[in-house]
């Protein structure tokens, strides 16, 4: 659909989402399915204009702490599963004050702290609490907590305790799609989950995984769902095959078709929060993803740290190049910088 267009063309069509135009089913099925490499660099151009209007050159850079890979659940793309037979850790409160020593001297915009669905902190959710409030307590800075489904009232003491934002994954809207992804689990509840969390205060972010869909109608269905529960951020990862998981032997092409998701979400969520996560391809795929018009950097990892990510393309990698002055001088040859804190806040309406 922009073949025909030259920059001026690109730029009026970007002027006009910025302007609150929408964007049809239909032309959402022609830019899935658009393979022509100019033709997309042409989307790219347009998903980064309009980026450029709501955020200028300014990234927000989010550290992460993946604090359990325990977990209850038996997602068939999650390395983490519970039947797979790996080494696993749950960090201590000590553990994580040690990381919070390290986490307020970097240049971040908030700490997002992951786990499994682990029946440690899930059965005893006063534990989480504490964490939540240490962390708080000692970075003095906003909180991103990726519990998976929590009780409201356990969303309830986590935001009264530090928690800014929920981060909570549907993965799918293709209800199908999502019984063998998520297996035997409620994908209503996770839903009700979240718009909980919306009501009560939080900033929310959901996402999608891409290279799984049986077809373009699915993805379809998982774009326009993003946007139901009001979300702050929506993200969309590729893929990946994890050892020793179900869906270990299935083939993926490459992260093409995430960076053109990315360039999609930018059209139809324009001012939202979009992220580039490191944990696919370090460092040179943020690069891809934010010129794709993401405008956030996630999986920011320490450069002493043995902790784990989702992922994890560098699991095996005796240096991780994930921490944030990699981050930071990166971006500089990009004509990018990080965003003030007090900008951040101003998101979360602080």
């Amino acid at each position: 659909m922009f073949e025909k267009m030259d920059q001026n063309d690109l730029e009026d069509y970007a002027e006009q989402i910025i302007s609150g135009s929408e964007i049809s089913d239909e032309n959402l099925r022609e830019m899935l399915q658009i393979s022509d490499p100019s033709e997309i660099e042409k989307l790219h151009y347009v998903a980064r204009h309009i980026r450029d209007n709501f955020f200028g050159n300014k990234v927000f850079m989010y550290s992460f702490v993946y604090f359990s890979t325990h977990c209850k659940n038996n997602c068939a793309f999650c390395y983490y599963n519970r039947e797979n037979d790996i080494e696993r850790y749950r960090l201590t409160l000590e553990d994580i004050k040690k990381i919070c020593q390290v986490l307020k001297t970097e240049e971040i915009h908030m700490v997002d702290l992951t786990m499994g669905e682990d029946p440690y902190f899930h059965n005893n959710p006063e534990r989480l609490v504490e964490l939540v409030r240490t962390v708080k307590e000692e970075v003095e800075k906003p909180i991103m907590v990726s519990p998976g489904v929590v009780d409201n009232e356990t969303l309830m003491l986590l935001k009264e305790n530090g928690a800014d934002f929920l981060a909570l994954y549907q993965e799918t809207y293709d209800k199908d799609l999502y019984g063998k992804l998520r297996v035997e689990q409620s994908f209503e509840e996770r839903i009700n989950s979240r718009n909980h969390a919306k009501r009560i205060g939080y900033c929310v972010e959901d996402g999608i995984l891409t290279a799984v869909e049986p077809d373009i109608e699915s993805t379809l269905i998982s774009l326009r769902g993003l946007g139901t529960s009001d979300p702050d951020m929506v993200r969309v990862m590729t893929f990946l095959p994890q050892k020793g998981t179900p869906l270990e032997g299935k083939d993926v092409e490459g992260s093409e078709a995430e960076l053109k998701m990315i360039s999609i979400l930018r059209l139809m969520y324009p001012n939202l929060l979009i992220p580039a996560s490191l944990d696919l391809e370090g460092i040179d795929g943020m690069v891809h993803r934010l010129n794709s018009g993401a405008n956030v950097v996630t999986s920011i990892i320490s450069s002493n740290s043995a902790l784990e990510g989702v992922v994890n393309y560098d699991r095996e990698h005796a240096e991780r190049d994930r921490d944030v002055k990699s981050v930071v001088a990166r971006l500089k040859t990009m004509g990018m910088e990080p965003a003030e804190q007090s900008d951040f806040e101003k998101l979360l309406g602080q």
